[in-house]
């Protein structure tokens, strides 16, 4: 690499001079916010018999960092509560982002930024999800594949701003 190439993050290809660029770009990804809470440690740990049951819920929001632009943070939001015999064990919420470049059609931007950006974020936000649980002394939360078609159907069907309940892990 020559020192006249600039550095690009996460080892993604840098695009070439000249060339057109596909119809979504995924420019960085991070962890927004982060909290794990376990409100009765550390009686908890030693009450806790079996695995908690544990409610998720998973939301998917999108915004324009430039008025007119095509350049967006999408992100993913996830809450677990988990509640063994009647108390709170962990509460655990993560906000993770992505700042995408989309050069598609306007009709098409939507499902891009509230389908397909998720589902390029969500396997990073679930191996978070299980390593924070699992190091907050839990078994590790195990999110299964989300269809983000059926969520932002369910959306566009009159639920709009309400967070989707996603099935208990």
């Amino acid at each position: 690499m020559s020192d006249t190439t600039p550095p690009v993050p996460n080892g993604a290809a840098a695009p070439q001079p000249g060339q057109p660029q596909g119809p979504l770009l995924l420019n960085l990804q991070y962890t927004k916010d982060l909290s794990f809470e376990v409100p009765g440690a550390p009686e908890i740990f030693t009450t806790l018999r079996e695995q908690p049951r544990i409610d998720l819920q998973l939301d998917v929001q999108a915004r324009a960092l430039q008025d007119g632009g095509n350049v967006f943070e999408v992100s993913l939001n996830i809450r677990a509560d988990a509640q063994a015999h009647g108390q709170t064990a962990f509460i655990a919420e993560l906000v993770y982002c992505g700042i995408f470049t989309v050069n598609v059609e306007p009709q098409m931007v939507e499902p891009l930024l509230l389908v397909e950006c998720p589902r390029l974020l969500f396997p990073f936000a679930r191996n978070i999800l299980a390593d924070v649980t699992r190091d907050g002394g839990f078994p590790p939360v195990l999110l299964t594949p989300i269809d983000f078609v059926a969520l932002w159907q369910s959306r566009r069907g009159g639920q709009q701003g309400a967070a989707a309940p996603v099935a208990d892990a």
